[in-house]
């Protein structure tokens, strides 16, 4: 059972008003071939600003027990295993970009010598399936502050190393389970699961776990993102 208040009903219940509207909308204008477009991007908009409000960054996403853990686990990504990029882990930095104090480059040994953490969560993709696996690594709110983010900024952005990129809100950046992941079950990430470093965020959509990133940039400007510019939700959260 889901407990919600007043506030979460209220603003689940525009949220399924607005989308009722969808039915007695006729599109077809000819004199105005995009309508159809500005309405859906509207909608988009909408959608990202009810979810962010719908979100509490102290509510965890579920975590399950190690025999629960997906095996074999799946390798997801907009390419096939055969173009996985490898990054030498001897030679990676995390290029650092924005608002951030300390722009300092950080190798992984660096990484790997920070507090890490650990978590047993569900991947859930766009497409329908879901599968779930242990992720270790450092918390992200705790790296922000420690190289000096600005976290009143809107946007924590990633670029990767296979030319994916992606953005996500910095209440979700802050959240507890959201960490850069070095290792998966329990041994250090590999190449088709986003070596040397991924983002591992459980409380959204797979594609907003981005594999191989190369740099982490801190802005207010909208980042945007691979799939979101083609259309997906941008926030794609709980």
């Amino acid at each position: 059972m889901i407990k919600l208040d007043r506030r979460s009903i209220l603003l689940r219940a525009l949220a399924m008003g607005a989308i009722t509207t969808l039915p007695a909308c006729n599109y077809e204008d000819p004199n105005n071939p995009d309508l159809a477009d500005k309405f859906l991007h509207a909608m988009a908009a909408w959608n990202d600003r009810v979810q962010a409000a719908l979100f509490d960054p102290h509510t965890l996403a579920p975590s399950f027990r190690p025999d629960q853990i997906t095996n074999p686990p799946r390798f997801n990504a907009f390419y096939d295993i055969s173009q996985v990029p490898v990054v030498d882990p001897a030679s990676y930095t995390l290029e650092l970009g924005g608002q951030i104090q300390d722009k300092t480059a950080w190798t992984l040994p660096a990484l790997q010598a920070l507090p890490q953490t650990s978590q047993i969560t569900r991947l859930i993709c766009v497409e329908g399936w879901r599968v779930i696996g242990q992720w270790g690594g450092v918390p992200l709110g705790d790296f922000l502050r420690r190289v000096g983010a600005d976290t009143t900024c809107r946007y924590v952005s990633f670029k990767c190393a296979d030319g994916y990129y992606s953005s996500i809100d910095m209440a979700s950046a802050l959240h507890p389970q959201t960490i850069l992941a070095l290792s998966f079950l329990n041994a250090p990430l590999t190449p088709p699961f986003g070596a040397p470093i991924r983002l591992r965020i459980p409380t959204k959509l797979g594609f907003k776990n981005p594999k191989s990133v190369m740099q982490l940039a801190v802005t207010n400007v909208y980042p945007g993102g691979y799939w979101e510019d083609q259309g997906y939700d941008w926030f794609s959260g709980s």
